[in-house]
């Protein structure tokens, strides 16, 4: 399964030769999720290890990754296995002009809807 999530590169950490032919790197990435942040953590295999030396942290990327599972010893583990890392884009895409006073909703392009306010209410969920 492939999947693809854009946040910010939170925290990068060093390869780890975790045996004589397997190498492994974590890095986790910033989410705005509302109020709540949230921080998810991948793994870098192999000769991948090296995609995330081209980012800093505090970048803003897109990351591109299948999700893994296996058992062992009667416990369950779940990763998050990045195989591409692309910088997203640094333009911010602009808002639509204002329309024209002839191509205003309103009988008189002066006045102005009522702007109800809305809170948003802190539950996570």
């Amino acid at each position: 399964m492939s999947f693809e999530i854009v946040g910010k590169l939170y925290k990068k950490f060093n390869t780890e030769n975790k045996t004589q032919t397997f190498r492994a790197r974590e890095f986790v990435i910033e989410i705005a999720d509302g109020n709540y942040p949230q921080m998810i953590k991948f793994q870098l295999v192999q000769d991948r290890c090296d995609i995330l030396d081209a980012y800093q942290e505090g970048d803003e990327i897109k990351v591109f990754f299948d999700l893994r599972g296996r058992e062992w010893n009667e416990k369950f583990f779940t990763n998050l296995n990045a195989w591409r890392i692309e910088k997203t884009s640094d333009a911010q895409p602009q808002a639509p002009s204002a329309p024209a006073a002839a191509d205003a909703p309103f009988p008189d392009a002066s006045e102005e809807p009522s702007q109800q306010v809305i809170e948003d209410d802190d539950l996570p969920f």
